[in-house]
């Protein structure tokens, strides 16, 4: 049996031959390799593997985007086919509008919370699935004695909210922790832009439809419609098809690795990722590898309450919901009230020559015509723009200047309503107002918004903040569904509209003095806006380390004995 002074010796010899990795593996390296590989991302030029995460997370918000806002068009169908007098009644078209957002809110705090305890990888694509079942679902939902099909469609477009709000999250966080801090700006709006070509693509597929679908229409019994009922079932069904293309690309994307240095505690794995998705645009996990986790700042409840309770932290945190929640009031009451505000104002009306089944027809290709102008001439080219001078002019001019100008068109389309609509021509203003109102939501506050939350606050709470601050969003969403609803007939059909605007043009004003708090991201690194000390991050030595240590430890007193006998025996 070797004595107490032998394993000594052999752990200085172990210790003697491992002096490199000692070094290697202390906290001063592990926080050096944590700033290299981060400096890696953050200053990586622009390259296909940005591409594809755009692309990947971009179908979300496309998909996401068609199946909220198809339903503005459906409805009128649905009115047709299953409505009282051809039309819904006010908690019909309430209830299958409203839905989805109630759904969203869920879902946007569920998967933001999980995203950040499990990571993005591991959620990503879920949340489609739920989206392509629950398509299918409404396109699927039938009448019966036992079962309205409106409840039946407000429960599947409650659980497709409960999708699109988790893609919400994952599809702004993954790009924001890939891209580098020149085009990260850009990357999550170039994502969010999907939203304004999902609106036109689903006024141009109802536009197609209905027009491949003349013919039948009019040849249809005016008191059935069965072939609106076709229509409305392929237009929403339809809006499964991007998601599940995509499908597979989410479900094979790489985690972000700041989510596997920060959370998962992985400093290596996440330095051979980057290696790997910057010079191949791939990536590789040996299961087998040996992992060397550090000790670093861990999510807990009391750490989440200790984060969020500074100053520093919450205000912010409060700007962005807020912020959020201002947009999509006027954002949302109005994008899928769109249908009616074209109607109340005339716009597209059929003439009094066409009646019966041509009047059914020449309705539904006016609605979608109106609906891909709109979209066309006001949120595809504002969300661009926003992309465009995000990472030059920065993230809060623009939100300052799209809730400026929405506040002065809101007001001017309120208290000038009644002069707006009272002739052909003056419709057409109002129409290009409205136009107006959509450049700037998109080259404003509903590009980002996004934004504020995809790049702040820590890797271990930034999904979950994200989460919470779209949440906030949604529910102006469902605050300003259930109050346009409820309102807009009041002293008549449609007679409350330009009140509605005013009240949008209130909120509008508001969201000014919330971005007011919110602090610039412009060319900031993700770890500069997280609020928190990096040069000593990792505050602990990983496994590895803590065994070197102790061979270090061993060492040194062997040699302090050493020391004492040769005194002792001088």
């Amino acid at each position: 049996m070797d004595s107490p002074q032998e394993d000594k010796a052999a752990a200085s010899v172990a210790a003697e031959q491992l002096p490199g990795l000692t070094k290697r593996h202390g906290t001063h390296y592990l926080n050096e390799q944590r700033r290299i590989t981060l400096a890696e991302v953050d200053r990586a030029g622009f390259s296909w593997f940005h591409v594809r995460v755009c692309l990947v997370a971009g179908v979300g918000f496309f998909t996401d985007a068609y199946d909220i806002f198809a339903i503005n068009i459906a409805a009128v169908m649905l009115g047709y086919v299953y409505g009282h007098g051809q039309k819904l009644s006010e908690n019909q078209d309430l209830g299958i509008k409203v839905a989805t957002p109630v759904g969203t809110i869920f879902g946007q705090l569920l998967f933001g919370w999980l995203a950040d305890v499990y990571g993005r990888k591991r959620m990503y694509g879920i949340e489609m699935m739920l989206i392509i079942v629950a398509s299918f679902g409404q396109a699927l939902s039938g009448q019966a004695h036992a079962a309205n099909i409106f409840g039946v469609l407000v429960v599947w477009r409650f659980i497709m909210g409960i999708g699109i709000g988790g893609d919400y999250p994952l599809s702004s966080v993954i790009p924001s922790e890939f891209a580098s801090t020149r085009i990260r700006g850009r990357m999550i709006i170039a994502v969010g832009a999907n939203q304004g070509w999902g609106q036109l693509a689903a006024a141009l597929t109802s536009f197609i439809i209905v027009s491949a679908y003349k013919s039948p229409v009019i040849a249809d019994d005016p008191t059935v419609l069965a072939h609106v009922d076709t229509m409305w079932r392929l237009l929403i069904g339809l809006g499964c098809v991007p998601g599940a293309i995509a499908l597979y690309f989410r479900l094979t994307i790489p985690e972000t690795p700041r989510f596997t240095m920060d959370v998962e505690r992985n400093v290596r794995q996440a330095s051979q990722d980057v290696e790997n998705f910057l010079s191949s645009g791939s990536y590789q996990v040996d299961p087998d590898a040996a992992v060397d986790r550090v000790r670093a700042p861990k999510a807990t409840r009391r750490d989440f309450v200790r984060f969020f309770s500074k100053k520093e932290n919450l205000v912010p945190l409060i700007g962005m919901c807020y912020s959020w929640f201002a947009i999509d009031v006027a954002f949302y009451g109005l994008g899928l009230n769109t249908s009616i505000i074209l109607q109340a104002i005339g716009f597209g009306t059929p003439s009094a020559q066409f009646t019966g089944t041509e009047a059914v027809f020449e309705n539904l290709k006016n609605i979608s015509i109106g609906n891909m102008v709109i979209a066309a001439s006001g949120l595809i080219p504002g969300v661009w723009t926003a992309f465009f001078l995000v990472d030059i002019w920065g993230r809060k001019p623009i939100q300052l200047l799209g809730f400026t100008m929405l506040t002065i068109l809101y007001l001017i389309m309120g208290f000038a309503y009644k002069q707006l609509t009272a002739t052909s021509s003056a419709r057409k203003a109002f129409v290009f107002l409205y136009c107006l109102t959509n450049y700037f939501s998109n080259f404003g506050p509903n590009s980002t918004v996004s934004v504020f939350p995809g790049e702040s606050f820590p890797t271990r709470y930034r999904s979950t903040a994200f989460g919470i601050a779209a949440a906030s969003g949604k529910l102006g969403a469902v605050v300003a569904q259930v109050g346009f609803g409820k309102l807009v007939n009041i002293g008549g059909p449609n007679a409350f509209v330009p009140h509605l605007l005013e009240i949008f043009a209130f909120f509008m004003l508001t969201g000014i003095f919330s971005t007011l708090v919110l602090k610039e991201g412009k060319q900031l690194t993700l770890e500069e806006l997280s609020n928190e000390e990096q040069d000593a991050f990792i505050d602990g030595k990983s496994v590895v380390s803590g065994f070197l240590d102790v061979c270090t430890s061993a060492k040194r007193e062997v040699q302090n004995e050493s020391k004492m006998f040769a005194r002792s025996m001088g």
